[in-house]
């Protein structure tokens, strides 16, 4: 079976083009391909672990990956999949976000010469002339066509920026940039991006000419992975420091039951063979899947020790047996606890278990918050600094859990 068959099976792909010549040549480990990340954020999250994962799977079919960070497309912001506008971001934070997204990137992908580039459209977008562009890129778009692209509709409702119209023309630019410059053959990303790669794929036709367009080829993934990393709303981060190893274990050990065997295929490196066995398991094994998928996605992203120690805090937790070393904990400053002791809310919101004291007063009155195994219900409760002292374990819902101490 070859990386093509692969990943259809474990069922990666959502819509290709010129799917015959794309599956001879990444079966051969001849595709330069790019994948483009915006950085909105210093730290990649759980949803980007798709295109993680599928990097490092074709680069070690022989492939080579360029990660291209969207230091230009990212000052503009792309609206697909968004009922608003992005928050504006000055070059400064763009830059600190993209070295972020680097050190992440390296634990999955490769970098080197003849291996894997880093590369940022920065370096070629913000310096286009406007006109220039127009006159260059402008006339080989339609306006009617753009308007019936998903990435636009949902936005025509609220209101769509003609700073946002543009997004498609720069992504488009960036495929036809990366052609020329790098031998870039082809592109992934998720199927909610369909129009904007086609737009990459036609300007190339249209500039270079039918023999370019033979070697432009548009290969997209599920847009599942945009959907995986986000709970409870908030993100699920790779930084450990913004999503501990136990937390990232923990969501993945809770995903919906629906879910398991397309995750455990989808974003780890088990064969197929053990993946096909896990198949035939009884629903009674359910959990022992999920604690397959947790492990095995926490190894990637913060090596086995830290997977190992998750793994036992949570059986601690929920089985009584291993320990609790790794419990996501928040020390507390003799500053932020008073002589009489923190109250419950406050409690919450240091811990960042709750963003505000009314989320705090809400979690509480709905009987969602246990503090060393006792049900904590008045905002008067108050911890003393003995108490915090011998460490707080505090419970947030079924399935979150924290320790304070000073």
């Amino acid at each position: 079976m070859g990386i093509y068959e692969e990943l259809k099976e474990r069922g990666l792909l959502a819509q290709v083009t010129n799917e015959e010549e794309i599956r001879d040549m990444v079966n051969a480990g001849k595709a330069t391909f790019y994948i483009g990340f915006d950085c909105t954020a210093d730290s990649l999250t759980a949803g980007h672990f798709m295109a993680l994962t599928l990097m490092k799977r074709l680069q070690m079919a022989g492939n080579k990956p360029i990660a291209l960070i969207g230091g230009g497309t990212t000052m503009i912001g792309d609206p697909s999949g968004r009922t608003d506008m992005r928050k504006m971001l000055t070059r400064e934070d763009i830059d600190h976000n993209a070295a972020c997204f680097k050190r992440q990137m390296e634990k999955f992908i490769e970098f080197g010469d003849g291996k894997a580039m880093m590369l940022n459209n920065a370096d070629w977008l913000l310096s286009l002339n406007y006109v220039d562009l127009l006159r260059e890129v402008g006339a080989c778009f339609s306006v009617n066509n753009m308007l019936r692209a998903e990435c636009y509709k949902q936005r025509m409702e609220k209101g769509l920026s003609f700073l946002e119209f543009n997004y498609m023309i720069m992504q488009s630019y960036d495929f036809y940039y990366l052609f020329q410059h790098y031998g870039c053959n082809m592109q992934f990303g998720g199927d909610d991006q369909w129009s904007n790669m086609l737009g990459g794929t036609e300007l190339i036709r249209r500039k270079l000419g039918k023999d370019a367009h033979a070697m432009t080829i548009t290969l997209l993934t599920d847009s599942q992975g945009k959907k995986m990393g986000k709970t409870a709303g908030n993100a699920v981060w790779l930084d450990a420091n913004k999503t501990s190893p136990f937390d990232f274990y923990q969501y993945w050990r809770n995903v919906d039951d629906a879910d398991v065997m397309k995750c455990i295929r989808m974003l780890t490196f088990l064969p197929l063979e053990q993946i096909r066995d896990m198949d035939t398991w009884p629903d009674s094994r359910i959990n022992e899947k999920k604690e397959i998928l947790a492990f095995e996605l926490t190894s990637l992203v913060h090596g086995q020790e830290e997977a190992e120690k998750a793994q036992n805090t949570a059986r601690a937790l929920f089985c009584g047996e291993g320990d609790e070393s790794s419990l996501p904990t928040t020390t507390l400053t003799a500053d932020q606890v008073p002589p009489e002791g923190i109250n419950g809310a406050d409690l919450l919101v240091l811990c960042g278990l709750t963003k505000s004291k009314g989320e705090a007063r809400r979690l509480m009155e709905q009987g969602g918050v246990t503090v060393n195994g006792e049900k904590l219900t008045s905002l008067d409760t108050r911890f003393t600094p003995a108490e915090l002292k011998a460490g707080l374990k505090i419970k947030k819902g079924k399935k979150i859990f924290h320790r304070a101490v000073m």
